[in-house]
């Protein structure tokens, strides 16, 4: 069999507004316009990723929370209507997708025998989180290709950012290595934002971008520190940063999806192309890809 590999890594934000402002058949509401520098900065990443092959994507969003182990997606296909919690009036997202199961079970069985709590997740009726739809939908709308999603264990709110740390660097050479051992060429996602301090009313028109802008400025010098260091190939020092960073901007990297993916990368020393950055509801975003197939090839 042919050894896989990653072909990328993105850092790929799932604020809902976004897909909201794309307008869909999928979605119900409908948005006049907004948030164009963070979807314009998806349409360059879906140009990138149109220059590559690759089989399937696997995801790991903050908002599958599981609070005993890593769980993994395991039933082949899934239908139904996703409804943002916070934001029902923007997203009510119709989505079908299939699940690249022989995949996910790899996964699992090597996240396992690391030493890792795992689960499979085998229930039909299973209602896929919102993290997930948008950051897949975002970065490939044709939903042609199969996924892999990944629950976000919260060792974060149960211990520390120290312990999640510990948790991802593992899951992530597990997944490095399930991957190479399945032969096929794999895309990750990152589905979180940077700084997520956000506003807490809406404006009455919610794609009224003169509403828009960070939180504060200190979450602002946060973000251009982490952009800057994914700008200059300097993945290690990412990571080292990640619990001050969490603490500091009240990061969604509290989810370990950037720590897990960088890991599963083998921290790539080469600059990762931005694609975008910009603000939703004074959340920071950054639409991020590391190119590994451009960079020697597979990680």
């Amino acid at each position: 069999m042919t050894k896989g590999s990653i072909v990328a890594g993105v850092l790929a934000p799932h604020p809902p507004h976004l897909v909201y402002a794309e307008n869909p058949e999928q979605n119900e509401p409908r948005a006049e316009c907004g948030w164009e520098t963070l979807r314009w900065g998806y349409e360059r990443l879906r140009k990138s990723l149109e220059q590559i092959e690759y089989d399937s994507m696997v995801v790991l969003s903050p908002h599958w929370q599981t609070y005993v182990g890593t769980h993994f997606l395991g039933v082949p296909s899934f239908k139904s209507l996703s409804v943002d919690p916070i934001f029902p009036n923007l997203f009510r997202f119709h989505y079908e997708l299939t699940v690249d199961v022989p995949l996910a079970e790899t996964m699992e069985a090597h996240a396992r025998e690391a030493g890792l709590v795992t689960k499979m997740m085998r229930n039909p009726d299973f209602r896929v989180d919102y993290g997930t739809i948008v950051s897949c939908h975002l970065t490939r709308p044709e939903w042609d290709k199969p996924i892999v999603s990944i629950s976000s264990h919260r060792a974060t709110q149960y211990f520390s950012a120290d312990v999640m740390q510990g948790h991802m660097l593992k899951l992530g050479r597990a997944t490095r290595e399930a991957i190479e051992a399945s032969g096929k060429r794999v895309v990750l996602l990152a589905s979180n934002s940077l700084s997520h301090r956000h506003f807490t009313s809406e404006s009455e028109v919610p794609e009224d971008m003169s509403r828009e802008h960070i939180y504060h400025h200190g979450q602002y010098l946060w973000d251009m520190k982490m952009i800057e260091l994914m700008r200059q190939g300097r993945a290690r020092e990412i990571v080292e940063l990640i619990p001050d960073f969490t603490e500091q901007a009240v990061a969604e990297t509290d989810s370990g999806a950037l720590t897990w993916m960088l890991s599963a990368l083998d921290f790539p020393e080469y600059p990762a192309e931005v694609h975008g950055y910009g603000t939703v509801i004074g959340t920071g975003n950054a639409i991020v890809e590391w190119p590994q197939a451009r960079h020697g090839g597979a990680a």
